[in-house]
């Protein structure tokens, strides 16, 4: 189904240019970000609570603790984690794995 979305020119520019880096599109985008949004809140592992917290809107974020750094290579290789979960678990879904 198609449908228009009224979008401030900076957001838009700096989504294409994430979804050109990401080798997506900014449909593709789009429908992540819709679908994890509607999704049931997530509960978390006894594992996961100790790293993770869900924030407001139920956004998942690092749980601070004192001496470590977060670093920007950190938070790639959790959301690369993550979105190999989202593939597999599609897959799965879809019967291919």
């Amino acid at each position: 189904m198609k449908t228009t979305l009224d979008l401030p020119d900076d957001l838009l520019i700096e989504a294409k240019a994430v979804a050109a880096k990401r080798r997506t599109t900014l449909k593709a985008m789009v429908e992540h970000a819709l679908r994890r949004e509607i999704q049931a809140p997530v509960e978390l592992s006894e594992e996961e609570a100790e790293r993770y917290e869900l924030g407001p809107c139920g956004i998942l974020r690092l749980k601070r603790r004192p001496g470590e750094t977060v670093t920007l290579e950190t938070i790639q290789k959790i959301q690369d984690q993550m979105d190999e979960e989202e593939l597999d678990h599609a897959l799965k879904l879809a019967g291919h794995r």
